[in-house]
């Protein structure tokens, strides 16, 4: 699956967050090693805690489902009433669920349109970072 192909998917999933509080909808596309798809959105609380980003929506379903092995993931997020306007990284936490299952070279795409993207590794996102095989 190409990238533009995984970022169409990303948007999709983006329209289906719940962002009644923030307004920033996320999506989220995980590809997994044996070219499965798995997709997230953000969901938010009023409590703002229980609150889930999209990016660890799409692990979650991916890892519960028995997936370990990852390819890369597409994030595209902004105010919900437009088009993503601006990259929208993942946050700290959601790097460091990355880093538990993905090596350093993950590839990680920050996106707006299928045509106007970056790409970086986990390496790159997170530099400092631990994880069971360094503790």
């Amino acid at each position: 699956m190409n990238n533009s192909q995984l970022i169409e998917i990303a948007l999709q999933a983006r329209e289906k967050a719940y962002c009644p509080y923030s307004g920033f909808a996320v999506g989220a596309a995980l590809l997994c090693g044996d070219g499965s798809v798995y997709t997230g959105c953000n969901i938010e609380n009023s409590a703002f805690s229980p609150t889930n980003c999209a990016e660890r929506t799409a692990f979650f379903k991916a890892v519960s489902e028995g997936k370990r092995d990852f390819v890369k993931i597409v994030v595209v997020g902004g105010n919900a009433e437009k088009s993503p306007e601006n990259y929208c990284p993942p946050c700290g936490v959601c790097r460091q669920v990355m880093k538990e299952f993905c090596g350093a070279d993950f590839e990680v795409i920050i996106a707006k349109t299928p045509d106007d993207y970056k790409s970086m590794t986990l390496a790159e996102l997170l530099p400092a970072s631990f994880d069971k095989r360094e503790v």
